[in-house]
């Protein structure tokens, strides 16, 4: 659970400096056209840290680590949003600065975005092994969850 939290919060201090550092780019250079610079900051808290918050919720529930697809989905979806924002921040930090489209970025951005696929596929092949391992364990061997009183 660790592991996700600290995903949550990096990819936090990542996606707000973005928004930032696309403001003050835009300002510095007077640039009012659009740009994919404007939404790595969304990109980063969407994918990055509401996703990993979820996630965290439902390996408290579910324990999503103890599948067999767990690490390959953390792996390749980690890799899939910090190669797609890495790549639209390249992309989008050249349009500001008056660049014309490179060919190859247009490209490897799609290479991120198979890996972000395949992270997903994973993801939700992960939920459902959880889910069918909650669902073959005998009743009795389930730990109850105790809530604290208010």
């Amino acid at each position: 659970m660790k592991q996700l939290y600290w995903a949550a919060v990096g990819y936090t201090a990542l996606g707000l400096p973005s928004g930032l550092l696309y403001r003050e780019l835009t300002k510095a250079h007077h640039f009012t056209g659009k740009t994919e610079l404007a939404v790595v900051h969304t990109h980063l808290l969407a994918l990055g840290t509401l996703f990993f918050l979820i996630v965290l919720v439902l390996e408290h529930q579910l324990d999503l680590s103890k599948t067999r697809a767990y690490r390959w989905f953390f792996i390749l979806y980690n890799l899939g949003v910090l190669w797609v924002v890495s790549c639209m921040t390249i992309i989008g930090a050249r349009t500001i600065l008056g660049h014309s489209e490179y060919q190859p970025l247009s490209h490897l951005a799609g290479g991120g975005h198979i890996l972000l696929t395949i992270g997903f596929v994973l993801f939700f092949l992960t939920v459902h092994q959880a889910i069918r391992a909650r669902h073959d364990e005998p009743l009795g061997s389930r730990t109850p969850v105790v809530h604290p009183k208010h």
